[in-house]
């Protein structure tokens, strides 16, 4: 596997979600401030020293919602946490070694590093509506899908999870592209990123992002919004993701991962595969 060298504004906008095996301590955070919306209600608390963030957090859950409310409204509240700094981050949410971090998501809370500690400069409001609205949308679909009880029971696998929180945030300029993953299979034939990233979410997080997006793009491409906002439905009405994919989109998830691999290994996404030149004819 090939390292690859990312720039600073992709590592400033990466963010996890959270498995069965989280359990954040609570942070003791002493402000808070409370935002209605029409995809539902938010509270964001903070330090004072980070007031100035929190009130471009709250600029950014307010610009999220046209595209948030796609895949529907949150039946809870959520609570976002500005934590001071990255360590701090990191020990909210028990999840080490991943420098690239900047926010994590459950059912209803959002974990996010104060954006001024970002980088030297701070992060941008662009960047800023860009994070909260990947997690956001991580939030949404849990809810949609699932209950308070049950949602990190749901076996939702991290390509649809993260796809869809890049694929809702527009995020795939900043990912590897379609030819990219095709020439990774070709180096590495029985790679199978979409199913098993493997260590390769830690060490080479942009590649398995974009695996992700592409992935739930073609989803959305192939079977519709309209399906997605089925799959949800299903979930919530009792089915693990396996079951509630094949009823929604009518085959199952291994036989959808199959097709979206052979697109990627034939090339769809580029006419078809390319063929080799024909040998020139002999006189």
């Amino acid at each position: 596997m090939e390292m690859r060298i990312v720039a600073l504004g992709v590592l400033v906008l990466l963010s996890g979600c959270a498995s069965s095996r989280f359990s954040a301590p609570g942070a003791a955070l002493e402000a808070s401030l409370s935002l209605e919306t029409s995809a539902g209600e938010f509270r964001i608390d903070y330090d004072h020293e980070d007031a100035r963030d929190a009130a471009r957090i709250r600029q950014a859950v307010t610009e999220a919602l046209p595209r948030l409310e796609r895949w529907g409204a949150l039946r809870e509240p959520v609570t976002i946490k500005v934590m001071p700094d990255h360590a701090s981050l990191e020990a909210a949410v028990r999840q080490h070694g991943y420098s690239w971090l900047r926010a994590w998501s459950r059912y209803d809370d959002v974990f996010v590093q104060a954006p001024a500690s970002w980088a030297p400069a701070g992060a941008t409001q662009p960047q800023i509506n860009e994070l909260l609205l990947h997690e956001l949308t991580h939030s949404v679909m849990y809810q949609q899908a699932s209950d308070r009880r049950d949602w990190s029971r749901k076996q939702i696998p991290l390509w649809f999870r993260e796809g869809m929180a890049s694929f809702t945030a527009e995020q795939a300029y900043r990912w590897v592209s379609l030819e990219e993953i095709a020439r990774h299979y070709e180096r590495s034939p029985t790679s199978d990123p979409v199913n098993n990233p493997g260590d390769l979410y830690r060490d080479d997080s942009n590649f398995i992002y974009g695996v992700a997006h592409h992935t739930f793009a073609f989803l959305v491409k192939r079977y519709g919004e309209g399906s997605v906002r089925g799959l949800l439905r299903e979930m919530k009405g009792g089915k693990e993701f396996p079951q509630a994919f094949e009823s929604a989109i009518g085959l199952s998830p291994e036989a959808f991962v199959r097709d979206f691999t052979r697109y990627v290994r034939w090339r769809g996404f580029s006419g078809g595969r390319v063929q080799p030149r024909a040998p020139a004819p002999s006189n």
